[in-house]
């Protein structure tokens, strides 16, 4: 994986390229914050004012963020090499980044068909202009939320590209934490996994307070006072929550720093820098 650099000069996205009219610029959204964490440019000053009180309370948020991007790239490379899955559908995609989950796939089997999802519609403006895929597979990208899984499972756009009789990789990477216990996060889950058959698969990462309560807790608060809600949970919750039933696969859930971890990836990071853990399960 690509290491993250600190943000340089800040440009904001405005100046260089054309907006979609519905983009709400004065109001922070968590993908173009965690843009700003992992070094990109596709962030406007209200995502960096909050981002900035967020590295306040968790100044080591940039290296969390940089360790479940690492995370997410060795997740799709084992799906895709050894477990044999074709098909992956990315909900909660983000922005653009060094490697996308479509590049990390296909440079394993050209063939591999993805699909982003994603509720903010400046990721889906630089989805469509940026992620491009090899002749052999396929991308495609829909404005659609976690929250709504039917909408994404009945999406015209994502029956002509995945096949929901052949298996799937659902990949849910840093997204079911900003859903509230309300909104029932176990149940989307659920929803989204009864649609694909045995032998797909689920990724996912979500933060925890475990391992530096007070931290973890004023980092979540700084994203709630700018209306980002944000709810960390212990790792006995968050495998509740999206592998019950499911068979995980080695070395279960743990710290995303430390899943597969690739010798020469660095040094390990403590876990109160990380305090995110990660997953990979099959359904049986």
């Amino acid at each position: 994986m690509s290491e993250v650099s600190e943000p340089s000069e800040v440009t904001e996205p405005s100046e260089v390229t054309a907006l979609p009219p519905e983009i709400d610029t004065s109001r922070p959204q968590a993908a173009r914050m965690y843009d700003y964490f992992i070094g990109g440019k596709d962030h406007f000053a209200a995502d960096r004012e909050t981002a900035d009180k967020v590295l306040a309370a968790v100044p080591s948020v940039r290296i969390a963020a940089r360790e479940n991007r690492a995370f997410l790239g060795r997740a799709v490379r084992y799906l895709a090499e050894e477990a044999g899955i074709r098909q992956f559908l990315d909900i909660g995609t983000g922005l653009p980044s060094a490697n996308n989950v479509h590049e990390v796939a296909q440079a394993v089997a050209l063939e591999s068909r993805v699909v982003y999802v994603d509720n903010d519609p400046l990721v889906l403006a630089h989805a469509r202009a940026l992620l491009t895929s090899s002749p052999e597979g396929r991308t495609a990208y829909i404005p659609a939320d976690l929250r709504d899984p039917a909408a994404i499972l009945s999406s015209p756009v994502v029956r002509s590209v995945l096949d929901f009789s052949k298996p799937v990789a659902l990949i849910l990477a840093a997204v079911l934490h900003f859903v509230s216990d309300e909104e029932k996060p176990a149940e989307l889950v659920a929803t989204l996994l009864d649609a694909v058959p045995s032998g797909s698969y689920l990724a996912a990462s979500h933060i925890t307070a475990e391992h530096n309560q007070a931290i973890a807790v004023s980092g979540a608060r700084a994203y709630q006072s700018a209306g980002v809600p944000s709810t960390p949970r212990n790792s006995d919750v968050f495998a509740e929550i999206a592998f019950s039933g499911l068979e995980l696969v080695p070395p279960g859930v743990v710290l995303v720093s430390e899943w597969r971890r690739r010798p020469g990836a660095g040094p390990l990071p403590s876990p109160s820098e990380i305090n995110g853990y990660c997953g990979v399960a099959r359904k049986p």
